[in-house]
């Protein structure tokens, strides 16, 4: 059993059990979050689809750490007008593990 569910503007393919990191959520290391919209679940029987959305369905999971990516550099130039531009960029995000898929 799967489902594709969308969280920070970005569609996830869950299976309990998984684990990925997604878009900082407001929870707390060990919290149990409820992640909705679900857009596809498969199951046994086949697969429903969302239209746009399943409205009973929901993913349960559990926050393993919050933190943030390795730095990334911004660097800008415009070649023989001594402009010259350094910037850096670390994006937080929310581990999680997948525990189960409640079809509703």
């Amino acid at each position: 059993m799967y489902a594709i569910l969308e969280t920070g503007g970005k569609q996830y393919r869950v299976e309990p059990g998984t684990t990925l990191d997604v878009e900082l959520l407001d929870a707390e290391v060990g919290q149990t979050v409820e992640l909705k919209p679900v857009r596809f679940i498969s199951g046994d029987d086949g697969g429903t689809v969302g239209q746009p959305e399943l409205d009973q369905a929901h993913v349960k999971a559990t926050v393993v750490r919050n933190a943030r990516t390795r730095s990334i550099t911004i660097f800008k130039k415009k070649r023989r007008k001594g402009y010259r531009r350094t910037k850096g960029h670390r994006q937080d995000f929310t581990h999680i593990r997948i525990e189960e898929i409640v079809a509703g």
